[in-house]
């Protein structure tokens, strides 16, 4: 009590330590992520405007919800991809460049895709959706199991997807590089 009888909350030092604590694994899973989440996507068939934009917000539900997300990296795929499918039908490219704002750098400066990744990006776009999933979820190294728990499928299933994907990947790829013919 106060001395005016009025109750006063005690203070404890510790209140604020995990919150700040949390906020800056937060920072550094989005500056080590961030970049791979947009890749994730393009690889999906997203623009990097697209991409950059779900990921943007993925990310900004993460930060609400950061100490209860068990599995960040499959989650804010989810998020993500779930955010461009909703988005994708009603989109307008942006007419200008979208200029860079003070602040740091930006972890989006590490997408720029070298051109086989381009080349792969634009042969994932041709694939049936599910296999298109399946290898980008391959691609950013996650296990067949891991696969197919974010996506609901069968391990066998993600193998067969995995597989068939990889042969159409393969065909794609090497008739891009051969003038067409083998």
């Amino acid at each position: 009590m106060s001395d005016h009888g009025t109750r006063i909350a005690p203070t404890r030092p510790s209140d604020s330590a995990p919150h700040r604590a949390t906020q800056l694994e937060f920072a550094q899973f989005y500056s080590q992520h961030m970049a791979k989440l947009v890749r994730h996507l393009m690889r999906q068939g997203a623009s990097i405007h697209e991409a950059t934009e779900a990921s943007q917000a993925a990310f900004t539900e993460a930060f609400v919800k950061w100490e209860t997300i068990e599995h960040p990296a499959a989650w804010l795929r989810q998020v993500s991809l779930r955010l461009y499918w909703r988005r994708h039908s009603h989109r307008e490219e942006p007419v200008q460049e979208i200029p860079e704002l003070p602040g740091g750098p930006c972890p989006l400066q590490q997408v720029e895709l070298k051109e086989q990744e381009a080349r792969v990006c634009a042969a994932l776009a041709s694939l049936p959706p599910l296999q298109r999933q399946v290898l980008a979820w391959h691609l950013d190294e996650f296990s067949t199991t891991e696969i197919s728990v974010a996506l609901g499928m069968t391990p066998e299933a993600v193998r067969q997807n995995l597989s068939r994907g990889r042969a159409r990947l393969k065909t794609i790829l090497l008739s891009s590089t051969d003038g067409g013919g083998r």
